[in-house]
């Protein structure tokens, strides 16, 4: 019978790869934890009229990138892109929305888009999703972004750069509009790719975003954003700069930083990786005060970020598992009941460790015990377990003593001590 392979543009994570998705969940629910945010779990399947609403028609990810298809009461279904639009959809339908308070919601999981693989990109990408729901301050703008510069440098990032642009909102957008759909009119439009060249007629913004090379080179010289700004989206910004500059955080302002999706208005921003090449964005996010009301819920600003885990674990390669503490070889079978209760006694008192299920020599136990890099190595055989000893072995410097079976947290908590103190009972 032939093989069954995995599909192409995802992965399988073992450790230690694996290892680094977990450190990035669980940093994440410690930084954010902290600013007051808690944990949403929202389903990978939604409605597929739910981000053609929220992303919009015209972008990449709706017209190109979503998995979508037809479940059998002929409903249109998508696997979800990103997880903003599920989020606010969930908020929509639950109380929070109308209770007039401030929610802070953050959201952790795989996300779906066809897409060329590639390192650091795959079809089954993970998110790290972080959402202030029902507050307009551009003091919560600051916060969100320097809440990400936390996780981030938490998570032992050093190259970074924060770039960040205003683009407005629903009063003054469609000025700067009307500036680019003249100056997309006015140019020689050969050099655009043939996306463009239709977004330069349904959705300008567009174009802006484009990687293309020819692309940028054409709006090199295209209307900005920050030149048609209104009074009030000027005063916004300005006290987000300012508030950036006042926590010390180094930012660079790119007035052609649009961001690939239609919901954002007013700050949006982006983290670059000096680390990992051409994919050098690891988050983002921005303002889309106008996003919930579109869903059909009530007219409440929000703003929020993605950060991407493939991205960050490119960065975080170096991520080891957290080393067990002990290996227990079993060397007869009579020991066999009396050392599987003395490990489950070890991890109950807070050690990590692994115990032989066969009867092996000393020699491969303690092969194995190298191989799974434990510092120490429990042998309990016939005459240990009659003189209710056991011998415990340093596998750094060969030391072998016996001790006692009551004594064992205490020996091989003292063994570990002089590799890290936190490897004691009751850390």
């Amino acid at each position: 019978m032939s093989r069954i392979n995995r599909i192409k543009g995802f992965s399988d994570l073992f450790p230690p790869e694996s290892t680094a998705y977990v450190f990035m969940e669980e940093t994440a629910r410690d930084i954010f934890s902290r600013y007051g945010y808690q944990e949403i779990r929202i389903p990978i399947l939604e409605q597929t009229e739910l981000f053609a609403r929220s992303i919009g028609q015209e972008t990449d990810v709706v017209q190109k990138e979503m998995y979508t298809f037809l479940d059998r009461k002929g409903r249109s279904l998508t696997l979800r892109p990103e997880a903003t639009a599920g989020v606010v959809r969930a908020y929509i339908e639950s109380p929070l929305s109308s209770a007039g308070a401030v929610t802070k919601l953050f959201t952790l999981g795989p996300m779906f888009r066809y897409e060329r693989p590639q390192k650091g990109r795959t079809r089954q990408f993970h998110q790290v999703n972080a959402e202030i729901l029902g507050e307009d301050s551009p003091w919560s703008d600051a916060e969100v972004i320097i809440m990400l510069w936390t996780y981030l440098k938490k998570l032992g990032l050093k190259k970074l750069d924060i770039e960040i642009n205003s683009l407005g909102c629903r009063e003054c957008r469609p000025a700067f509009h009307q500036a680019l759909i003249k100056y997309l009119k006015e140019i020689n439009q050969d050099g655009l790719c043939s996306d463009c060249g239709r977004r330069a007629v349904t959705n300008p913004l567009r174009v802006l975003d484009c990687k293309v090379p020819g692309c940028r080179e054409v709006v090199r010289e295209a209307p900005r954003i920050n030149q048609n700004l209104c009074g009030q989206c000027e005063n916004h910004f300005a006290k987000v700069i300012n508030m950036l500059t006042e926590s010390g955080l180094k930012y660079h302002l790119n007035p052609s930083l649009v961001r690939g999706l239609d919901y954002y208005q007013r700050t949006t921003f982006e983290v670059i990786s000096h680390d990992i090449g051409a994919q050098s964005s690891v988050a983002g996010g921005g303002r889309y005060d106008g996003l919930i009301k579109a869903l059909g819920g009530p007219d409440l600003p929000a703003t929020g970020f993605a950060c991407g885990m493939e991205r960050l674990a490119l960065i975080l390669e170096g991520i080891n598992e957290r080393p067990k503490d002990f290996y227990l070889a079993v060397l007869h079978e009579q020991a066999m009941d009396k050392a599987l209760l003395m490990a489950q006694r070890l991890r109950e008192n807070g050690f990590s460790g692994e115990m032989g299920f066969q009867v092996k020599s000393v020699k491969a136990q303690l092969r194995q015990a190298n191989r799974i890099g434990v510092k120490t190595c429990l042998l309990l055989g016939i005459d240990e377990l009659s003189k209710g000893e056991i011998q415990v072995k340093d596998m750094s410097t060969g030391v072998q003593r016996s001790v006692s079976q009551d004594d064992v947290e205490q020996a091989l908590g003292l063994n570990l001590k002089g590799k890290n103190s936190n490897y004691l009972t009751g850390r």
